[in-house]
């Protein structure tokens, strides 16, 4: 990463920053000079991370859906450098193999593990580091991971209702918190990609007709996923101090899915 972002000696929590888009962010906030606690379920990835990231990071196995694990985490950040000021929650994922689908096919247990997973597990260590920050009583910052599919859907290749409901919940509780606590100067945004080549998109990586359809959904760069970088340069800039005057918005980092249809050329 060539761009230069206001983060240096930052104390930020990823959640989620053992892979995939959380660990590139994690690498790329150590590479620009802030500190960095990292989270991930599995103690060898947390880890193989540390050995990337350098001397100015930290890890904790914990397992996001486990509410009292945000606060351990918090905890390890303000132990290790003195204060938080920015957390980055990167963890989710699909529900598919629980029983996420089509509203007439979701489990019970497939809507209860995918809203612990994608929305559960992000209130409580937004909520870790609010109290956080409202007891050092100077500000600080909150990047959420939303997706494209919280208010863009596609029914045929991506109809996981649950997975669906948890991103639209991260717009509706990231924008009421930023409302609520902006005189406090504490900002919260989110950032929300469309298809990108990480551990969670493999099914979807590995099917022609999705990638057929994306070519034409995503017509950025050639009509291809994203890549973890692709995301690097928005994150950083909302973690940063330059981002200090932005709070409450959502940026979609899709490669134009949004604005495009997707359709079979006529």
């Amino acid at each position: 990463m060539n761009a230069k972002y206001d983060v240096e000696g930052l104390a930020v929590l990823v959640v989620g920053g053992t892979t995939g888009l959380g660990f590139s962010a994690a690498r790329a906030l150590t590479a620009q000079g802030a500190r960095v606690v990292i989270t991930g379920r599995s103690e060898a990835n947390v880890r193989a991370a540390l050995g990337e990231l350098g001397p100015d990071a930290r890890g904790l196995a914990a397992d996001a859906s486990h509410l009292e694990s945000a606060d351990r985490a918090v905890a390890q950040v303000v132990d290790a450098f003195g204060r938080l000021d920015a957390l980055y929650h990167v963890a989710g994922g699909s529900g598919r193999s629980m029983g996420d689908g089509p509203l007439h096919e979701l489990s019970n247990e497939g809507l209860d593990h995918t809203l612990d997973l994608n929305l559960k597990s992000l209130i409580g260590s937004n909520r870790a580091a609010v109290r956080q920050f409202l007891r050092q009583e100077d500000g600080g910052c909150i990047l959420n991971m939303g997706s494209v599919l919280g208010w863009s859907p596609s029914p045929g290749h991506f109809a996981s209702h649950a997975y669906a409901a948890a991103k639209a919940g991260i717009l509706g509780f990231s924008r009421s918190i930023a409302s609520y606590y902006a005189p406090q100067d504490i900002r919260i945004n989110v950032i929300a990609p469309a298809l990108v080549e990480t551990p969670m998109a493999q099914r979807a990586l590995s099917d022609p007709a999705i990638l057929d359809f994306v070519a034409r959904k995503q017509p950025l760069a050639g009509g291809r996923a994203g890549t973890p970088e692709d995301i690097e340069g928005a994150a950083l800039f909302l973690l940063s101090r330059a981002a200090r005057y932005i709070t409450g918005q959502v940026l979609a980092v899709d490669g134009g899915w949004t604005v495009s249809e997707g359709l079979e050329p006529s």
